[in-house]
């Protein structure tokens, strides 16, 4: 068996260029075949990495529980929920539907997102063909199936795989599009855009570095200049199906916001794309530096013969578009970060995931020497699959261990309070419907959701005592289980005095388990009392 595209030496061709074709790189000699045991090797990365999308034994974290309580509801009040939940409406309806057809457990809801991550291989590879030829597909595939980025969000029940499989199709819509503006073509530009914009609201700032890069060669380009305008408009035509959210997005903007969370900044933006490494973990670091320095040479670098790499600060044509769209998005990013004061985290550098990864892939070919280049793609791959196994055995969540304290020593009746509320949608998931009367502080409220319309003022202005004598007359003669946390921003202090105060009305209590914030994405504590 022999696959074509992890090739020899010199660099490669370009098969198709991504913007006009007077900016494209010089071809190189054709490709080469690969040994059997090379191809074995990559079909074995590209396996594990189907495997590993859909083995996690981590239960759902608030984000993905709180997912599956919205997604579950009606179709008719999702939207609603959404109002006070701050996302877009398109992974909640695809869910919705998913979980109708294979149900609410966590692998199945976690499935939809393994789906979307297989998804995302093949269509990285034509990603990578088209910018750099076949030797650029193969290493975006590798990269992409062992990243432990990729990895980790397809087995999250969350929207990230889906922007991560939208902005690759974006890629080849726009590029197929500048190559010939075709009605298909730009409709297909103008559908993902809007696809894009309802999956997060993140992905306007991709969506803004891209209509920079259009306009640009709009404005320079000698070829493509008139394909150029006619993609921007299909992009601004895009915006058409977030018109009928509209509304619900001026509420958020207005009413929810971020709370949970600092503002961007550029070391944030750089530790972001350090996670598409596998972040802080000893393989993380080393697979970091491999696509630090992969991507710069990538923009910068040519292969001069098998020992030296010419650098350009110029920046090699092919690779300036997607270098362009993932530094502007970011920058944008902090900018309106900064401005609206919204939260940050890894995760959202999702919307340019993709643009990172063929930036880093095109680094491979400034290695002239085929087996310098397919000794850093091994190394990368290994790094790769490391950091993605520690996701199969890692707990995103402590609420495990909680719930399982509850169900063991409670009583029907028992009240469980969780502060911050936060804590709510991931315990209670874990607990028999029914068994337990369940509020959370500072509403009083079910736990099965959080209500984020003006969530900082709500909990400044709460009184934590006022609260825990509420508890005490709900809990009547029976225990009372305080699920909480000292450390969520806009909570300062609260947990603490309800704990507190609530150790005041029964003074007979125990900490059952305490927080372990060095083990635990999401951590918690428990208190158990006792009647008075």
């Amino acid at each position: 068996m022999k696959v074509a595209g992890l090739r020899g030496d010199g660099p490669a061709p370009v098969e198709r260029p991504t913007l006009p074709s007077s900016l494209a790189d010089d071809a190189g000699p054709p490709a080469r075949s690969v040994p059997w045991w090379l191809a074995g090797a990559a079909v074995a990365v590209i396996a594990a990495g189907v495997v590993l999308r859909f083995w996690t034994r981590s239960d759902l974290w608030l984000d993905e529980a709180l997912t599956v309580n919205i997604a579950r509801l009606p179709i008719g009040q999702i939207a609603g929920a959404l109002r006070h939940d701050g996302s877009p409406p398109l992974y909640y309806y695809l869910l919705h539907f998913w979980m109708r057809a294979f149900g609410q457990g966590d692998l199945a809801v976690r499935s939809l997102s393994g789906v979307l991550g297989v998804a995302t291989l093949p269509v990285g590879w034509l990603a990578g063909r088209r910018i750099g030829g076949r030797p650029v597909a193969w290493a975006t595939l590798l990269l992409v199936a062992s990243s432990p980025f990729a990895v980790r969000y397809s087995t999250e029940n969350r929207m990230y795989m889906l922007i991560v499989l939208l902005t690759a199709v974006g890629y080849l819509a726009v590029t197929s599009a500048l190559e010939r503006p075709t009605v298909g073509r730009l409709a297909g530009v103008a559908l993902t855009t809007g696809l894009l914009l309802l999956c997060h609201y993140w992905t306007l700032y991709l969506v803004g570095a891209v209509l920079l890069v259009l306009a640009w060669v709009a404005a320079r380009g000698r070829h493509h200049a008139g394909a150029a305008r006619r993609v921007v408009l299909a992009v601004v035509g895009g915006f058409l199906l977030l018109v009928p959210w509209v509304g619900i997005l001026a509420f958020q903007l207005r009413h929810t916001g971020t709370p949970w969370s600092e503002p961007a900044n550029f070391s944030a933006m750089v530790n972001a794309v350090s996670d598409f490494a596998g972040g802080g973990t000893n393989q993380g670091r080393a697979l970091g530096l491999v696509f630090f320095g992969l991507a710069g040479v990538g923009l910068f670098g040519a292969a001069v013969d098998g020992h030296r790499i010419e650098l350009d600060l110029r920046t090699r044509p092919r690779a300036r578009a997607v270098a362009f769209v993932s530094a502007a998005a970011l920058a944008l990013a902090i900018v309106a970060g900064l401005a609206l004061r919204s939260a940050f985290t890894a995760r959202y550098a999702a919307v340019v995931f993709i643009p990172f990864v063929l930036l880093v892939a095109l680094g491979m070919l400034s290695f002239a020497d085929v087996r310098v280049r397919r000794g850093v793609l091994a190394a990368a791959v290994v790094f790769g699959l490391a950091g993605s196994v520690t996701n199969v055995t890692t707990n995103r969540t402590e609420v495990g261990k909680i719930a399982a304290a509850i169900r063991q020593s409670a009583a029907p009746g028992d009240v469980v309070v969780y502060c911050p509320d936060q804590l709510g949608p991931s315990t209670s998931r874990l607990l028999p419907a029914g068994a337990y009367r369940q509020v959370v502080f500072p509403t009083g409220a079910g736990p099965a959701r959080v209500d984020w319309v003006d969530y900082a003022a709500r909990n400044k202005a709460a009184d934590p005592a006022a609260f825990a004598r509420r508890v005490q007359a709900l809990a009547a003669g029976h225990q009372v289980w305080l699920v909480w946390a000292n450390d969520y921003r806009t909570f300062e202090g609260k947990c603490d005095a309800l704990e507190s105060s609530l150790a005041v009305l029964r003074p007979h209590s125990a900490a059952v388990l305490l927080a372990e914030p060095a083990h635990y994405f999401e951590h918690a504590g428990l208190v158990r009392y006792w009647p008075a």
